[in-house]
């Protein structure tokens, strides 16, 4: 069996900003056995063939990209039979010492739940994860669950319930907002919607998202919450552009969101292109494959 080289990624033009990053810890989990058996999302074709070699080596980048940048990643084992858990964003949702395990909607991802859940248990513990537990309703994770600052952006239309967002907000102590998806294609809050910074006193996070993704009472409360967002095009959407990550300053992101790349390099942040032509097909990009392990960086 050739092996296979990782490609080098060729740097970007140093760009010039204010913006700090501040170094994150994510959890990952690599495509063992990722492939496309199953249908659940318009992006999923079982009659397009899954380079897994290629896909590996993508992953791969991904991950080094993130350890380049001073970034924490730690990794969970794949299990055989789940070939969509490498996108661990799905897996479930952590704050201030809080885990969340998902409940998935689609039985042949249902027990995803229970295996980010039995890394939780097992691993949190030296990371100050002290509260432990699966949901009750329907919640597919940091898909469909973006902090913002104070507040949990909250995504439903076709996975996660409204239910779930008060179970959220219950179990996690946050403030929710509700945001109300509608087109299949952005079948997750995270395929629509990123948040870019944290804000700050006074001042709104950054958000970029595609607003025709939204109901037009979830446009009106996004307008109102965030007038300086940056308005994604639909042509950026469907390449999952806005299925990214961002530590403040970098942004992780497809490398076929070219014109996103040029609106992120105007407001100051830096793109970090990143080819996950692989994982695409099973309807994930970037932010798909990263579930931030939030206020564990300083016991990590």
């Amino acid at each position: 069996m050739t092996a296979i080289t990782p490609p080098r990624a060729t740097p970007a033009p140093e760009l010039t900003t204010d913006r700090a990053a501040t170094l994150r810890h994510y959890l990952m989990c690599p495509p063992t056995h990722f492939e496309v058996v199953y249908a659940i999302n318009p992006w999923m074709d079982v009659d397009v063939p899954v380079d897994r070699g290629r896909a590996i080596v993508q992953w791969q980048a991904l991950k080094a990209a993130y350890e380049a940048h001073g970034h924490r990643v730690d990794v969970v084992t794949a299990v055989p039979d789940l070939p969509d858990m490498v996108y661990a964003a799905n897996g479930g949702v952590v704050v201030g010492g809080r885990a969340l395990a998902a409940r998935f909607v689609f039985p042949e991802r249902e027990a995803e739940g229970a295996a980010y859940e039995a890394w939780f248990r097992e691993s949190g513990a030296r990371y100050g994860i002290t509260s432990i537990g699966q949901a009750a309703e329907y919640d597919e994770g940091e898909g469909d669950l973006l902090l913002a600052g104070d507040v949990m952006l909250a995504g439903t239309g076709f996975r996660t319930t409204r239910a779930a967002h008060a179970e959220v907000a219950e179990r996690l102590g946050v403030d929710v907002v509700t945001l109300e998806l509608v087109d299949p294609r952005f079948y997750h809050l995270d395929t629509a919607l990123t948040v870019l910074d944290g804000g700050g006193p006074g001042v709104a996070p950054t958000v970029a998202y595609l607003p025709e993704a939204f109901s037009a009472e979830s446009q009106r409360v996004l307008r109102e919450r965030y007038p300086d967002a940056i308005l994604a095009t639909l042509d950026d959407a469907l390449v999952l552009g806005l299925n990214a990550v961002s530590d403040g300053r970098n942004v992780f992101l497809t490398d076929r969101a070219t014109s996103l790349h040029a609106r992120l390099r105007e407001r100051g942040f830096v793109p970090v292109p990143i080819d996950l032509s692989e994982l695409l097909k099973g309807g994930g990009s970037v932010k798909c494959c990263t579930l931030e392990l939030r206020g564990t960086e300083a016991v990590a």
